[in-house]
């Protein structure tokens, strides 16, 4: 197997579709992930949006949601991205975006559409128990790259 999907999974706080990490996978199944330095159009006086990260952290460790736009265009620009499909994705994506009146360059679409030998729920039921073998961390962007990454593999091995 040479070739993946592209896939994407954003981290989001608890203010609808605040982008706080995000990670997508290359072709090569390598996957780039960062931290989001939040916009400030984007934080209001509730720091509970931030979720278990810090101002600071997001600050220091993270990069503008310009510079991941930039780096999304330059990996995957006019291309279909696959997600959980948890819901949270597209409304972060459109933030991202929003935020510097773009439009989304890149369409977002369930990973399970890729599978056309198992239905949505058999493909969820398949990716909580990945999730429980690699012991991995459900929302946490990195970690759900590696197991649809994991999964991509074992469904395309089997047909």
């Amino acid at each position: 197997m040479s070739d993946y999907p592209g896939f994407i999974a954003i981290e989001t706080g608890e203010d609808d579709g605040l982008p706080l990490a995000i990670a997508w996978s290359l072709p090569d199944g390598r996957v780039k992930q960062t931290l989001i330095q939040p916009d400030d159009s984007w934080i209001k006086e509730d720091t509970n949006a931030l979720g278990a990260y810090s101002m600071e952290e997001l600050e220091s460790l993270g990069v503008s949601p310009l510079e991941v736009i930039r780096e999304l265009e330059t990996d995957h620009f006019s291309a279909t991205l696959y997600t959980s499909d948890n819901g949270e994705d597209e409304a972060a994506l459109a933030r991202l975006f929003d935020t510097y009146g773009l439009d989304p360059f890149v369409e977002l679409a369930p990973a399970s559409v890729l599978y056309p030998s198992i239905t949505p729920s058999e493909w969820h039921r398949q990716r909580r128990e990945t999730f429980s073998e690699l012991g991995l961390e459900p929302m946490r962007p990195e970690h759900e790259l590696e197991v649809m990454l994991s999964m991509h593999q074992r469904l395309t091995d089997d047909d």
